[in-house]
């Protein structure tokens, strides 16, 4: 499993209030455990609250600290790592030139 991406979009969903490790473990937890893929819920909380902590000491980076104990959230002050996070479909710009199919298919009516 990559906890680390799904760390990065449970921070991104939580917004400017970020959220506290607890949270950010159960969303994690939640979101890759499954039936034939069990996983503890202690060995997850363990792997975030080292994630976060490991990522949020340089002042640059990708993860900060609230002023509240154990809450994180993204650092929305550093513009050039933001484009990591753009979930936007791409739309190429020339996107009218684009070919498309005919529906070759029988009309019912």
């Amino acid at each position: 499993m990559n906890y680390d991406s799904e760390i990065l979009f449970v921070l991104n969903e939580a917004g400017p209030k970020g959220l506290s490790i607890r949270k950010i473990a159960m969303h994690v937890f939640n979101r890759c455990n499954g039936l034939f893929d069990a996983i503890s819920l202690e060995d997850v909380h363990r792997y975030v609250a080292s994630y976060l902590m490991k990522n949020s000491k340089a002042p640059d980076s990708i993860i900060e600290r609230t002023n509240m104990r154990g809450v994180y959230r993204l650092n929305l002050n550093n513009a050039s790592d933001q484009l990591k996070f753009d979930f936007k479909d791409y739309v190429p710009e020339d996107a009218d030139c684009v070919k498309t199919e005919e529906d070759g298919s029988l009309s019912l009516f």
